[in-house]
């Protein structure tokens, strides 16, 4: 299959407890198929931490996929505030997961990550907490 330049991406995080036992889902969309669906649980982070990770998964993975235009959407506030400047990173555990991502931005010609209400982001939703449920009940 023959992947499109321009990526449309839903990222999510979860986290049990918050901090608990956390999750990221991540679905990645060309010409408005599915490409990927990624499910993986992180173990024991807090909600943000799982956030910025599906941000880092998606960039990661839209690079193998040599994407050129990306699109990340995301039910975070806190995330696409901070990753687009518009609110300081205070946390140093964010702060460093905040500089991984930003270093992937260069690598694509245009990026942009935009905030949807969470009934658009129930895909991603799914798999965060798929992903943590399948640990809890293998654990």
């Amino acid at each position: 299959m023959s992947v499109a330049r321009e990526l449309e991406i839903y990222i999510d995080g979860a986290s049990k407890g918050n901090p608990g036992p956390s999750g990221i889902g991540v679905i990645i969309l060309s010409d408005g198929q599915v490409v990927r669906n990624i499910s993986v649980y992180l173990g024991h982070a807090t909600n943000n931490h799982a956030e910025y990770t599906a941000l880092i998964h998606a960039l990661q993975e839209a690079l193998l996929l040599k994407a050129e235009k990306v699109v990340i959407n995301t039910d975070s506030e806190l995330v696409c505030r901070q990753i687009n400047g518009l609110y300081k990173v205070r946390n140093a555990e964010i702060m460093a997961l905040y500089l991984q991502a930003r270093r992937l931005f260069p690598a694509f010609k245009e990026i942009s990550v935009k905030h949807i209400p969470r009934e658009k982001n129930k895909g991603a939703d799914k798999l965060a907490n798929q992903a943590v449920q399948q640990a809890m009940n293998a654990g």
